[in-house]
């Protein structure tokens, strides 16, 4: 007997946005979480960067992302999340206000060794009342601060999640992407407003 509820589900679908400073693990992040190819926008860096793109503790780095990176994925059967990396170098900044519209929250990526990277970021969010959360990526698996002191540097707002993870690592990233979908329905439940609306 087939029920009359077999109906397949729709899956509600949110924005989320990654973001943070320059090579702090952005378009890592979306790779490696995504269900599907990612769509990525790395172009090697050439000459034409050097005295714009502030290289301090990414001197290895030979690509950067020019205009965005995209990847989904199903959080339930009833909820879909589509990634949106952004650039990191101050000069693609104004492509942020376009990405942001829409957005049900976001993930600000931040490296210990350079947390000042993060702060344009957050800034951003906050100005906007964008909910998000804090994805302290630790590379090479070093904790070098605890979620207070990252915190507490950071001068974030007590109800802003701060997660330490490493972004090569799926379940590390669906964690923090969890932890922004916790921050929006916060936020949603403090305004009264419906989460999945845009900003």
């Amino acid at each position: 007997m087939v029920s009359v509820n077999s109906e397949p589900v729709m899956p509600t679908a949110l924005k989320i946005l990654i973001a943070g400073g320059f090579g702090v693990g952005k378009t890592t992040m979306v790779g490696s979480v995504s269900e599907v190819p990612p769509l990525e926008t790395e172009e090697r860096m050439t000459e034409a960067s050097l005295g714009i793109d502030d290289l301090s503790g990414v001197e290895g780095k030979s690509s950067t992302t020019v205009a965005m990176d995209f990847g989904r994925i199903t959080i339930a059967p009833d909820l879909v999340l589509y990634l949106f990396g952004t650039p990191g170098q101050d000069r693609f900044w104004f492509m942020w206000d376009d990405l942001a519209v829409g957005a049900l929250g976001a993930v600000v990526l931040a490296d210990t060794r350079r947390l000042e990277t993060s702060f344009a970021s957050i800034d951003f969010f906050e100005e906007r009342g964008i909910p998000f959360a804090v994805g302290v990526n630790c590379f090479h698996g070093r904790r070098d601060c605890t979620v207070e002191q990252v915190r507490a540097a950071l001068a974030l707002d007590p109800a802003t999640p701060v997660v330490l993870c490493d972004v090569r690592d799926r379940y590390s990233s669906k964690q923090v992407l969890l932890s922004v979908l916790q921050a929006a329905r916060t936020r949603a439940a403090t305004h009264h407003t419906p989460v999945g609306l845009g900003h």
